[in-house]
């Protein structure tokens, strides 16, 4: 191999309650890279296991984004659809970068001293550990871009950390086996020729992190208590006119200018959502709505989400009626990633000095 395949690979983690910021962060985001590029999109169901869970909601959750995938339009001819358990290089990709990452690097992950709270001594292993899965998903493909939200750069970053450090430790054994690639950007810090790549980020769009409807400095999620804090993927037109409607804001009409609104978190999420469901650039939505009221703003809103969610919501709901089906895609897609994943990981064996036994 000369050069790095250009890949894409992604993940949602399935804890229920899929929301517009997973579809706008994420799953909407995934739909035209498949007409780029190899694309690899996976239900990430072993992150779902590093706080207490019930099995048979895991089961079901996993089914709900896996039929998000396919709603939002992500073709299983085109792209890779699989749950992450189905594939066994994950977990032992993640072992071995367990023992390449450093205790320093995942202390400073932000997301675990969120979820850890000042809980931390009972806080799972697998929690602290999780940022070394989450590199092993994307390694064990190869994969050279991510798109990500702004909440997963710092993983993303630590991915690339374990990548150039495994790259760095293990070059001579790299260069001695002819696995290597040609370092596309010859520097100091890293070897002339690289197993893995130091995969991209890719973050775009006007929303790429919503925020909560009832707090716009909080972001979106399924475990806060109120629901109307979110629009659920699978509420009905009613819901999510009606959590438009009471959405949080501020008695001052929309400004024309975006700068109006850097004190003002409410206005700017909605006019992000907005631009996000309507493919246009905050600017412009402001340019169509600014100094109108919100009595105004709101209504064009809910029509709009109402317009672009619903169909999806309808194709989810009729998808989830057919377990079968789900289950069968994901097996197939588990076949094809297990094709590109094993060689990978049959040649990180050789670099750690394993013995093939079978």
């Amino acid at each position: 191999m000369s050069q790095f395949q250009p890949r894409v690979f992604s993940g949602v983690q399935p804890t229920g309650n899929l929301h517009l910021g997973n579809y706008l962060g994420a799953i909407s985001r995934f739909v035209p890279l498949q007409d780029e590029m190899p694309t690899i999109y996976c239900v990430v169901d072993m992150h779902a296991i590093t706080v207490k869970h019930d099995p048979a909601v895991l089961t079901a959750n996993t089914r709900e984004v896996t039929a998000a995938y396919l709603a939002a339009g992500i073709d299983p001819g085109k792209a890779i659809i699989f749950n992450q358990s189905q594939v066994r290089e994950h977990a032992e990709l993640a072992w071995i970068f367990n023992c390449i990452a450093r205790m320093g690097w995942l202390s400073r992950m932000t997301q675990f001293k969120e979820k850890a709270g000042k809980n931390r001594e009972n806080a799972s292993v697998g929690l602290f550990a999780y940022p070394t899965l989450m590199a092993a998903d994307i390694l064990a493909y190869r994969a050279t871009h991510v798109p990500v939200g702004d909440d997963q750069k710092q993983h993303l970053e630590l991915t690339r950390d374990i990548a150039q450090k495994f790259n760095n430790d293990f070059a001579d054994r790299v260069k001695e086996l002819g696995l290597g690639v040609a370092n596309p950007t010859p520097s100091p810090e890293l070897p002339d020729e690289l197993f893995f790549p130091l995969t991209e980020p890719m973050i775009a769009g006007p929303a790429t992190r919503i925020m909560s409807l009832r707090d716009g400095t909080k972001k979106m999620s399924k475990s806060d208590a109120s629901d109307l804090s979110r629009i659920n993927l699978r509420d009905s037109a009613d819901e999510i006119a009606k959590k438009i409607r009471k959405a949080k804001t501020d008695p001052e009409p929309l400004s024309s200018e975006l700068d109006g609104l850097s004190e003002r978190p409410e206005a700017l999420n909605l006019v992000g959502i907005y631009a996000a469901l309507s493919g246009r650039t905050k600017e412009e939505v402001l340019s169509e709505y600014g100094g109108q009221p919100f009595s105004v703003f709101k209504p064009a809103l809910a029509d709009l989400a109402v317009d672009k969610l619903a169909p999806m919501t309808d194709e989810m709901n009729r998808l989830l009626a057919d377990e079968t089906h789900i289950d069968g895609i994901l097996r197939e897609g588990a076949g094809r990633a297990s094709e590109i994943a094993a060689p990978v990981l049959r040649d990180v064996r050789r670099i750690m000095g394993f013995l093939e036994g079978r």
